[in-house]
């Protein structure tokens, strides 16, 4: 799994016109899910974003996780993350898990977070969505599991 995880001020998903998920300051998260991953891949990507220390302590350093400040956190599924722009340019996306598998690990993975504690919002899986957000920093990490 890969995941873009970004601190943020605020964000939310909107698909339709409905905002579906949103949350104030905390992480955003776009995941995507490749053919090798399984359970342990989601449980694992949980704690570590869970734990990510992205947050300044008092003295202005990166010490503190959404964890210890009982932040939110929004997890976005997002197939294009596993794209091969080596050749070319149009993106092939076959190291993506077709949405079968991709689904549940995205699901295991929300899971995975609630059960460590987070409070998490989520868009909706295969659906065209719009995210918007206010990256604060920026900090921005990429996380593989």
């Amino acid at each position: 799994m890969r995941a873009v995880v970004q601190r943020v001020t605020s964000a939310s998903v909107e698909v339709g016109g409905e905002i579906v998920g949103s949350i104030g300051l905390g992480l955003c998260v776009l995941v995507g899910v490749t053919h090798e991953d399984g359970e342990t891949n989601a449980d694992k990507l949980a704690s570590k974003l869970w734990n990510l220390r992205i947050f300044e302590d008092s003295q202005g350093l990166m010490n503190l996780s959404a964890a210890e400040l009982a932040l939110p956190v929004l997890v976005v599924s997002q197939f294009t993350l596993y794209a091969d722009t080596t050749k070319g340019r149009r993106p092939s996306f076959v190291a993506a898990a077709p949405p079968s598998s991709a689904e549940p690990l995205v699901s295991r993975l929300v899971d995975s977070l609630r059960s460590l504690g987070a409070t998490v919002e989520t868009g909706r899986f295969r659906a065209e969505m719009s995210v918007t957000l206010v990256n604060e920093g920026p900090v921005t990490v990429i996380l593989e599991s």
